[in-house]
């Protein structure tokens, strides 16, 4: 299917349209195994954020192009040679006051582009394939959910680079697995693990075979969530997310307060006539 003409721009992303009310995001930069540089999480933010509002959308499948990674992670080299990892001091010595602010810029709006997946109203499936290293999994954790093809490698490797992961890894990790032991294992050593092991503890909810048929798994799970109402879906993303960071007395109280709106919706009623009828409703635009 062919990409609406009002989609924002892309350089770095594949953007398509498998099925209806379903768009496919492929990061591609396959020569450099989808490795990131700043362009590229500015551009995954403006995508993501463009999606959010789209009424034609309601399901999302996020991948990496090529044959080898979803993506490596960070592109090391570029950002040694520009950005705040770089030298440009030119030889003096910087402030530590000033750099730390530099620094905390940086850092913050780099969490945000990658949160903008996890903010993104619409639902996303991660599917995971290849090298799927650092970036990699603060992105993919960001997503609603994930699976992967069984050649996939992960990693959290940013100790091996000298630092502690800061763009989601960290704080998301935990309670995608509940896991606290395993987390600290895999993020402490940076050692790579398979998606056996990633299935066992959680990351992933299944594993296929080869990359091919992961996209079809994802673009399954896509089509049968494209079927539901958009306003349910929403909601039930939205109370969820809000859940996971309250407590449980907050989190019921937040979804009375959303559902005494979201009730209102004609959907309803639809959908429990559409059951009786034993045949697939029609939802409007969101």
């Amino acid at each position: 299917m062919t990409f609406p003409s009002n989609a924002p721009p892309c350089k770095h992303f594949l953007v398509t349209w498998p099925a209806e009310h379903i768009v496919h995001i492929e990061i591609n930069r396959p020569q450099k195994l989808n490795a990131f540089y700043e362009p590229m999480w500015l551009e995954l933010r403006q995508i993501f954020n463009h999606f959010s509002t789209c009424p034609d959308t309601r399901a999302i499948i996020l991948s990496g192009a090529g044959p080898k990674a979803f993506t490596a992670g960070l592109d090391v080299q570029h950002a040694s040679e520009s950005g705040p990892l770089a030298d440009s001091s030119g030889g003096l010595p910087l402030d530590g006051a000033r750099a730390a602010i530099r620094y905390r810029r940086h850092i913050l709006d780099f969490q945000d582009c990658i949160s903008a997946v996890e903010q993104c109203e619409k639902p996303v499936i991660c599917a995971l394939h290849g090298f799927t290293m650092g970036l990699g999994i603060d992105l993919s954790t960001s997503a609603d959910v994930r699976i992967c093809s069984d050649d996939t490698k992960f990693a959290v490797k940013e100790v091996d680079i000298g630092l502690a992961a800061d763009i989601g890894t960290l704080s998301r990790l935990p309670k995608v697995t509940g896991n606290f032991s395993w987390v600290k294992d895999i993020c402490l050593s940076a050692r790579i693990f398979l998606a056996d092991e990633a299935l066992q503890f959680g990351l992933v909810s299944g594993v296929y075979e080869g990359k091919e048929k992961t996209i079809e798994a994802a673009l399954r799970w896509a089509t049968l969530v494209a079927e539901k109402s958009p306003v349910a879906v929403q909601g039930t993303k939205e109370l969820l997310n809000f859940s996971r960071n309250h407590s449980i007395e907050d989190g019921l109280r937040y979804t009375a307060i959303w559902n005494s709106a979201a009730l209102q919706t004609r959907d309803v009623p639809i959908a429990m006539k559409a059951g009786m009828a034993k045949r697939k409703p029609t939802f409007e635009k969101l």
